[in-house]
């Protein structure tokens, strides 16, 4: 096993209606009558009903909503300029995204974008490192990148998708209410468990021996998904199912599962050229 240090400050909050928490969460970071961008996907987030809820418990916890809506899969550098311009012209404190990995995605590279002088896209060329970026917090309702605490962000530029990472933009909490899941689409179920297996096999399939412990906490997870992936597709108002998935898609990407291993991660990495080139599901 080789040398690792291991720190994961992401506080998740989990379970049925705990999003109307998310006021008083974000509270503990960001000062009263501070605004917060809430940076969102398609419609589904306010014809469920999601976002007024949301707004709702910033509002009471002294915050200031500020919403930006339009994230799309495989998420654009132009709509995270957009959001940049948005959050300093509004002198926002903090980013709150409401959504799947695209849009906490997103959220963090606004997140990273607002206090930097230059193109934010200089940090995903690897031109420079991050000093400073503002706090990030998330509302999952989609079980697949684990985004909701890891310090990866992918952003696509054109016909370019790049991937980098900061541990300035880790969610410094999360809110995960598996209910939120119920409305997903077969689709977007098996599109987020195939995101989930492969983040897993990426980290097992190691050329680093005596690591049997994360082996088996590996080969756990995945027996784990692959149960709740089948339960959930046939029932997608099972609650347990949609909760074991919320986990396995955490597990698999907070790098729980990497201490001590080497990763290999070309799969994904040649994943990125074709949803760039063909906007394809990631």
């Amino acid at each position: 096993m080789n040398n690792f240090e291991y720190s994961n400050p992401t506080r998740l909050v989990f379970g049925k209606g705990e999003e109307s928490r998310i006021g008083e969460l974000m509270r503990a970071r960001v000062p009263a009558m501070s605004p917060v961008l809430v940076v969102y996907g398609g419609g589904s987030a306010k014809e469920s009903g999601l976002l007024e809820r949301i707004s709702e418990s910033l509002k009471a916890a002294d915050l200031v909503p500020i919403e930006l809506g339009g994230v799309t899969p495989n998420p654009q550098l132009s709509f995270v300029q957009k959001g940049i311009l948005l959050a300093r012209e509004h002198r926002v404190k903090a980013i709150l995204a409401v959504g799947g990995g695209s849009v906490i995605d997103a959220s963090k590279a606004i997140a990273i974008g607002v206090p930097y002088v230059g193109d934010v896209w200089d940090f995903f060329t690897k031109k420079i490192t991050p000093t400073e970026a503002l706090p990030v917090a998330a509302v999952l309702t989609l079980p697949a990148a684990g985004s909701e605490q890891s310090i990866r962000i992918v952003i696509s530029n054109g016909d370019r998708k790049l991937g980098a990472g900061s541990p300035l933009v880790r969610p410094f909490v999360s809110v995960i209410d598996p209910e939120l899941f119920f409305t997903l689409p077969e689709k977007q179920i098996r599109a987020g468990v195939i995101d989930m297996m492969s983040h897993i096999m990426e980290r097992y399939f190691t050329n680093e021996p005596d690591v049997d412990l994360t082996d088996r906490l590996c080969e756990g997870t995945m027996q784990a998904v692959i149960r709740a992936a089948r339960i959930m597709v046939k029932d997608p108002h099972d609650y347990d199912a949609a909760a074991q998935l919320m986990w396995g898609s955490t597990i698999a990407h907070n790098d729980t599962l990497s201490v001590g291993r080497v990763k290999d991660f070309a799969s994904h990495q040649i994943e990125h050229e074709l949803s760039a080139l063909y906007d394809c599901a990631h």
